[in-house]
C-alpha cells in the first residue's frame, strides 16, 4: 500500500498576460481545494515547485475564485496552507519514495514549466511506478509531457482517457495568441500527441473529472475539490 502522503506541485513559472495587464502562475484555489480534500482525508500533504517558489495568479484572487473561508486562509500568513506554500522545497530535493499520491495543481503558468519540470515529474514516475495515484487539474496535464510509465518507457498517459483545460476555454478568454507567443502546448494537443483520450464536458466551466485507473484528471478550477475527492477514492482502493 502506497504511503498516505500527498505532493501537491505548484507552478514556479510567471507570465503577463491579457495584454499585459494580468500575472499568470499558481491558481491558488486549483491547490488549496484539494490540499483541504487530502489534509481532511488523513494524508500528510506537501506542497513543491520546481525551484520552490511560486507567483500567485492575478484572477485566481479575484472574488469569483477566492471568497469567504478559501479568502481567510489565503489572506492568514499562518495558515497552514500558506505556511507549506510560502516555505517550499524545490522538488529535485524532495523524497520521491515518500508519496502516494501526486496532485499537479495549475494556473496558465504551468503550460510554461511543467513540460519541462523534471524534479516533479521524477516524483510524478515514482508514485505510478510504486502503485499510487496521480491526479491533475486544468493547465497541470502540462506535466504529463514527460512523464513515463519507468516498465514501459511509455507515457503514462498513453492509451488513457484523460481532461483538462479545453481550447475552447482559452479561445473564450481570448488569450490563445498569447499563450501561442510563450511556446505553450495546449492540454487538448498533449494529449493527442502522446495517444491519450482528451474527453471534456459539453460546458466549459463545468465541474467535471475523469477516473480512468490510477489516473484522475480534473477540467477547470471548479474541478479540483471533486478531482481530489476522486483521487482519494481511488487511493482507498489500492
Amino acid at each position: 500500500m502506497p504511503a498516505r502522503r500527498a505532493l501537491i506541485s505548484v507552478t514556479s513559472a510567471s507570465a503577463a498576460l491579457f495584454n499585459g495587464k494580468e500575472t499568470t502562475g499558481l491558481f491558488i484555489s486549483e491547490a488549496l481545494h484539494p490540499y483541504k480534500v487530502l489534509v481532511a482525508a488523513g494524508f500528510e500533504v506537501d506542497l513543491s515547485s520546481e525551484t520552490g517558489s511560486y507567483t500567485p495568479d492575478w484572477l485566481s484572487q479575484q472574488p469569483d475564485f477566492l471568497n469567504g473561508e478559501d479568502l481567510e486562509t489565503w489572506t492568514n500568513t499562518n495558515s497552514d496552507f500558506r505556511k507549506k506554500l510560502d516555505n517550499m522545497i524545490k522538488a529535485s530535493d524532495l523524497d520521491a519514495s515518500k508519496y502516494g499520491l501526486f496532485y499537479a495543481s495549475a494556473g496558465h503558468a504551468a503550460l510554461i514549466d511543467y513540460p519541462t519540470a523534471t524534479g516533479l515529474q521524477h516524483i510524478a514516475e515514482q508514485v505510478w511506478a510504486n502503485g499510487g495515484v496521480v491526479a491533475s487539474v486544468c493547465h497541470g496535464p502540462a506535466i504529463f509531457a514527460n512523464i513515463k510509465d519507468i516498465s514501459t518507457g511509455e507515457p503514462i498517459i498513453k492509451g488513457r482517457k484523460l481532461t483538462g483545460f479545453t481550447t475552447e476555454a482559452e479561445n473564450t478568454m481570448g488569450i490563445m495568441g498569447e499563450l501561442r507567443a510563450l511556446n505553450t502546448e495546449m492540454v487538448e494537443e498533449l494529449s493527442q500527441r502522446l495517444g491519450a483520450t482528451y474527453e471534456r464536458s459539453s460546458g466549459i466551466w463545468d465541474d467535471f473529472h475523469i477516473v480512468d485507473g490510477r489516473l484522475v484528471t480534473g477540467q477547470n478550477p471548479a474541478s479540483a475539490t471533486s478531482t481530489a475527492e476522486a483521487a482519494v477514492e481511488v487511493f482507498d482502493k489500492l
